[in-house]
């Protein structure tokens, strides 16, 4: 699908059977998401779908204009995100594999709003634990060192670095 994950997104959205049932799926109170990647950017392009979603970025090319794939440190911050309940202040390695990766906001007060909200759930931090903000550190350029949002009611968390693929502490 061109696009990526805004591609995907788009075939849901142009799609009056699918969009139904994507809709349906995130107005019930009983589910939980995670979108990892080109999850995390379908997700952010169906944010029209997922309630309390209104201060999502969109992904776009990384700001040094190339794919990174390696380890980052992300630190978990507090935000309503089932899936990281009592996790706030854990620093942790996670993969990174993305070329599309850069979160862009609408407007500096939409980014200031999401900020304000709570809804990031975890940044890029550097080795001494500070919010990262160049590069490799931050490797795409996002503000405010954004990794992952949840929405409001935190049963939706969108990661761009990959935590399925972080499981041991080997790695």
């Amino acid at each position: 699908v061109l696009g990526a994950g805004e591609g995907w997104a788009k075939s849901i959205l142009f799609n009056s059977v699918a969009r139904a049932q994507f809709a349906e799926f995130f107005a019930r109170p009983d589910t939980f998401t995670l979108g990892s990647c080109n999850g995390c950017q379908m997700l952010s392009a169906l944010k029209s779908l997922i309630p309390g979603t209104e201060l999502w970025p969109r992904f776009v090319r990384n700001r040094g204009e190339q794919f990174e794939a390696r380890f980052a440190l992300v630190e978990i911050l507090d935000s309503p995100s089932v899936l990281l309940k009592g996790m706030a202040g854990s620093v942790l390695p996670i993969a990174v594999a993305h070329g599309e990766g850069r979160a862009e906001f609408a407007s500096a007060q939409q980014l200031a709003e999401c900020e304000r909200s709570g809804l990031i759930a975890y940044r890029y931090v550097t080795q001494a634990g500070q919010p990262a903000q160049r590069y490799p550190a931050n490797p795409n350029g996002s503000p405010l060192a954004i990794a992952a949002l949840a929405n409001a009611d935190g049963r939706v968390t969108i990661t761009m670095p990959h935590p399925e693929r972080s499981y041991r502490n080997v790695q």
